[in-house]
Order: structure tokens, then sequence, then C-alpha cells
């Protein structure tokens, strides 16, 4: 390999790696400052290729997506005094990165530290100025509202951050109070309960009475309509037989006689006294003389 040939590789090894130093680029996802000897001379890079002084400029890249930072469980007092245990997160982005890089040293580490303390302090506040009762109820969207407003206030100005929303993952009772609130809960399901099951029973007594009262009503209804029509049907048999009678008297005596031959004679056990003169063997007698 001759000289030429020695130099031209030199000066493209040079000027590829003098490209290298003055090229960079920035994703979507990520935004940049550019540092001269420590100190910044471009804020807030975009995304997109860029150019730097080699080997002097050192450009620090910032996630500019949205991030979270989960916040220990923390021990709140409302404005009974009641203390609580919550356990929050938030989230948050990068706005002002030269305002970030200024306040944090682009240390995500430290912006999530003191973003924590900033969210607790704030849930702090507005647990101080509300009952147990609306934190947990449905006035906590709107708890969550004012904390993520009151936070941006000062956190944008400070570390160059926008919050995006603060939610409190889960509300619970120190373990001293939290089995006194159980059973006074288990006490008052229990009365409350009790009061179900009297008001249920008075109500079935109500309405077994009153189907016991219409069962009565219906019973009597029906055998007076009953009897009604057996007299009717009696009344009616007795003017039918009447009206046969009539045509016969003597028939009918016969008749009448016969059924009583019948019922005394069905049984042969039996003993009957009679005068042999009575008007009971008056048509066995008619019969012995013809």
């Amino acid at each position: 390999m001759n000289m030429l040939s020695k130099i031209s590789i030199l000066v493209i090894s040079g000027l590829v790696v003098l490209a290298s130093s003055s090229l960079y680029v920035i994703s979507e996802v990520e935004r940049g400052v550019t540092l001269r000897f420590g100190e910044m001379v471009q804020a807030d890079i975009k995304p997109g290729w860029h150019l730097k002084a080699p080997f002097i400029d050192n450009v620090r890249r910032f996630d500019a997506r949205i991030l979270t930072v989960d916040a220990q469980p923390a021990s709140f007092f409302t404005i009974e005094k009641k203390r609580l245990i919550v356990d929050s997160y938030a989230k948050w982005k990068i706005s002002d990165v030269e305002t970030y890089y200024k306040a944090t040293g682009g240390s995500e580490r430290i912006a999530v530290n003191r973003l924590a303390k900033r969210v607790n302090d704030g849930l702090r506040n507005q647990f101080g100025n509300r009952t147990l009762r609306e934190v947990v109820s449905g006035e906590r969207d709107m708890l969550m509202k004012n904390i993520t407003d009151s936070l941006n206030n000062t956190v944008l100005d400070e570390l160059g951050i926008e919050i995006i929303d603060v939610r409190v993952k889960r509300i619970d009772l120190p373990p001293e109070v939290s089995n006194q609130v159980y059973r006074r809960m288990t006490a008052e399901r229990n009365k409350e309960a009790q009061e179900l099951r009297s008001t249920g029973k008075e109500k079935a007594e109500k309405i077994r009475a009153s189907a016991d009262r219409e069962r009565t009503i219906e019973l009597a209804n029906a055998y007076r309509d009953a009897e009604q029509l057996r007299g009717q049907g009696d009344a009616e048999a007795a003017k039918i037989y009447a009206e046969a009678y009539e045509e016969d008297p003597e028939f009918y005596a016969f008749v009448r006689s016969l059924n009583a031959y019948k019922s005394a004679f069905s049984n042969k056990g039996d003993i009957l006294l009679v005068e042999p003169d009575s008007d009971f063997f008056k048509y066995l007698n008619q019969q012995k003389s013809d």
C-alpha cells in the first residue's frame, strides 16, 4: 500500500470520527440539552438530526414520555383527626427541559424523590381539609383534581415537570383502629339484618293472618251456598214426592211400609216386639186375610 492510500484511509477515518462526533439523533420519545464544558448552550432539543461541536459539546438525553412516580404509603390525618394510610401514585412528564436539568441535574431519581415528596405534601393538605366520608366517597375525583392543579402551580416552575394525574390506589385504616371499626361495622350490619328479619316476620304474620281470614270467609261463603243449594234441592225433592204421592196416597203408604219392613228386618240378630194388630203389620195382615 503506497503512501497516498494510507493518507486517504487516515483522512476518511478522521472524517468518519468527526462526523460521528458532530452528528447525533434525538428520538421522538426524548428531549435533550447540549453542554459545553458543563455549561448549557442549547436547551430543549427537539427530535431529529442535529450538529454539535466535536469533542467539546456533550448531549444529555431525557425520557419525554409520561412516567410514573409511585409514592410510598404515608400516614395522613383528616379534618376529624382520623389517621389514614394512603398509597398513591402520580403520572408526570418533562415540560421544561432547561428547568428540569437545572433543578435535578438530569437525574430521574432526584426528580422522582422530589415529586413524591410534593405529592405527599399535597395529599396531606387536601386530606386535612376533608372528612373521612368525603375522602372515600364521590369527592375523591375532585380531591385528585385539586391536588393535580396545586402541584402544577409549583413543580412546573421549580422542576420543569408537568403533573398529568394523581391517583390514590388504596386507603387503609391504621391497624390499631381497624379491628374496632370492623367490629362496629359488624354490629351495625347485624342490627340492620335483625331489623330486616323483624320487618319480614311482621309482614309474614300479616300475610298469613290475611290468608287465614280470606280462607275462613271463602269456606263460610261456600258452606252458605251449599246449604242454600241443599235446601233448594230438598224442597224440590219434597215437592216432587208430594206431587207423586198425591196421585195415589195408598201406594205411598204401601211404599213407606215396605221401607220400614226393610229397615226393621235387615239385621237378623235384632228382636222386635210389636203387637200383632199394630199398624206396623197392616199390609202383612191384609196379605194374610186375602
